[in-house]
């Protein structure tokens, strides 16, 4: 059977092909427009799906998409009307879109898919998903657990925010749900939004700027707009939140509960949005672990599979593999919205009983290490970059693999751009931006004049699956970048009495481990192991680069600049290079230097 799976029209919309229970190819339609998180239909995406299946949708048997429009309607409906008259001016401005283009969404699929030119599809072989189911079946299928507990928690889906359930074999069932308006994912985008970030990009920066801060705010937090319960179920005080009806995240309550209206993005941070940040961050891990101690205690599973936005928080994973009930953890990598187009068709595949679950075995899962994207012969790369004039030499692998070695431990930035895309917000070491992590200037650098990105971000060290426990507390893989690990100690080095006075983003000048330019300044990191099986290239290149400097990690970080997508193709690779001050570009064999350009 061969199920194509689309996540559409809200935000991050991607395209997924599973045949007989595989993941063929899946990607995100933003990488081919170069719009961030375009939610349009995903033409391109599906086209290069179609494409790397060598199939036409004539003879696709099903497509899956992986929301139920009709019943998100209706929570709108509802909700506006609970909250009538306060939600006028968002239903003016919302519910015309819905009722236009939204709530009718089978004719715009076919719409869509039939513009392809692609063959043709009935329009009975449509199949909508619940989108907490999804995200659940993003999570457990591709999973190397054959059972598992199921956490899926994000803002919301058609009413669900947080949803619980366990999978067998090919049975999965979400069994207990909290419904909108008390979301954990509301919660933190709340936050988001209050310290000047943009909603659903700027999750990362709160996560990022917290170790920054002192929790001073958890009280006030807790007493005011949430209460937990043991079990870890919640509810939020909607009279501080604007979501439900309003066009902002919050109201002028909460601006008073915590002194001052949202920040200005134009404005400097200060220690107290630092302080709300690291407070804001400290109760989303708490919540968390509560709901996963409330899901073993009911399961009596020893794995645990999570999905949804908040299952980004790597930071909470981390916790959770530390301190959580369950003995394994399996994330999946791509769990925002554009993981649903591969759960809505996993569980299509399943729910027809069209294929019997596979496990690769030895611990491996069945996401191919989110290499699932397109990829480009060397002819395409080469007719790209004469395209542009660009001045570059094709080496054979020891030379080149020695040639970036050399570059890297002589603090070069290397972009690096081989195989298959990604698939997720994550590169992890096809389409990557990479350095030297002992470099002390490296991280300040990378985000100044590489990402041109605010300076307090932090950068994932990728380190090869051998040699993670000799610079890492990690005693598990990370091959998705989704677990902070601490550096292990002895890698640390000791603070000086003026470093350990220096506060808010002055903590950027203290270097503190062997690898200054991916240890934070809580001395944690966001871990990505390198496997030779999964990706025998980056493991080779970190591998040369070990052997040059006897340091088996680099720095890795997505190929893009800030506010674009992670680039796809050849002449995305090329424009970005020539855009920053990136040093040498690699194309897989093809390698060009900035000072020959």
């Amino acid at each position: 059977m061969i199920v194509l799976g689309i996540s559409a029209f809200y935000h991050d919309s991607a395209a997924a092909l599973i045949r007989d229970g595989e993941i063929v190819a899946a990607a995100q339609e933003e990488r081919f427009s170069r719009d961030k998180h375009d939610s349009s239909f995903p033409a391109n995406a599906v086209s290069y799906c179609l494409d790397a299946g060598g199939v036409r949708l004539d003879e696709v048997d099903y497509v899956g998409f992986y929301d139920k429009p009709l019943l998100t309607f209706n929570r709108l409906l509802e909700t506006y009307l609970s909250y009538a008259p306060a939600g006028l001016p968002s239903f003016v401005k919302s519910i015309p879109v819905w009722v236009k283009e939204k709530v009718m969404q089978k004719p715009l699929l076919l719409k869509g898919l039939r513009g392809l030119e692609r063959g043709e599809i009935a329009d009975d072989r449509i199949m909508f998903n619940f989108h907490h189911h999804s995200h659940a079946a993003s999570a457990f299928y591709p999973s190397p657990f054959e059972e598992a507990a199921v956490l899926v928690m994000d803002g919301v889906g058609e009413w669900a925010t947080t949803s619980m359930g366990v999978g067998r074999g090919s049975d999965l069932k979400l069994e207990k749900e909290i419904r909108f308006p008390h979301s954990l994912g509301m919660l933190y985008s709340a936050f988001t939004y209050y310290l000047g970030f943009k909603v659903n990009d700027g999750e990362y920066k709160v996560m990022g700027l917290a170790p920054y801060g002192e929790p001073l705010y958890v009280d006030m937090i807790r007493d005011n707009l949430i209460d937990i319960k043991p079990d870890g179920s919640y509810r939020l005080n909607m009279d501080y939140f604007n979501y439900c009806t309003g066009l902002t995240m919050t109201n002028d309550r909460f601006s008073d509960l915590f002194g001052a209206p949202p920040r200005n993005p134009a404005q400097p941070l200060s220690q107290r949005d630092m302080d709300l940040a690291r407070s804001i961050q400290v109760v989303t891990e708490d919540v968390v672990l509560a709901l996963c101690r409330g899901l073993h205690s009911e399961t009596k599973q020893k794995n645990l599979c999570m999905a949804g936005g908040v299952a980004l928080n790597c930071v909470a994973n981390g916790r959770i593999l530390r301190e959580g009930p369950f003995e394994n953890l399996w994330v999946q990598p791509a769990s925002g919205d554009a993981g649903g187009a591969i759960g809505a068709a996993l569980s299509v595949t399943h729910s027809k009983g069209a294929a019997k679950r596979r496990i690769p075995g030895d611990g491996r899962d069945a996401m191919a290490g989110a290499y699932l994207g397109p990829e480009y012969e060397s002819s395409t790369i080469r007719q790209s970059l004469e395209a542009q004039d660009a001045v570059y030499e094709e080496l054979a692998d020891a030379a080149l693999f020695k040639t970036v070695a050399d570059a890297l431990a002589g603090e070069k930035v290397v972009g690096w751009f081989q195989g298959r895309m990604e698939f997720g917000p994550r590169a992890l070491g096809n389409r990557s931006i990479i350095g030297d992590p002992r470099s002390a200037r490296m991280q300040r650098m990378l985000n100044l004049k590489i990402k041109y990105r605010e300076s307090f971000r932090p950068f994932a060290p990728a380190v090869l699956k051998e040699d993670a426990g000799d610079w890492f507390d990690l005693d598990q893989d990370s091959p998705y970048m989704l677990l902070v690990a601490d550096v292990h100690e002895r890698r640390r080095k000791a603070l000086s009495t003026s470093d350990q006075d220096l506060k808010g983003l002055d903590k950027l000048l203290a270097v503190r481990s062997e690898i200054p330019a991916v240890t934070h300044v809580d001395q944690s990191a966001r871990v990505q192991t390198v496997d030779e099986i999964t990706n025998p290239r980056f493991h080779r290149l970190i591998s040369a680069f070990r052997d040059r400097t006897g340091c088996g990690v680099l720095v890795n970080t997505s190929f893009n600049v800030r506010d674009e997508p992670i680039v796809c193709s050849p002449i995305d690779a090329y424009r970005c290079f020539m855009a920053t001050e990136m040093d040498v570009l690699v194309l897989g064999n093809v390698i060009l230097f900035k000072d020959r350009q």
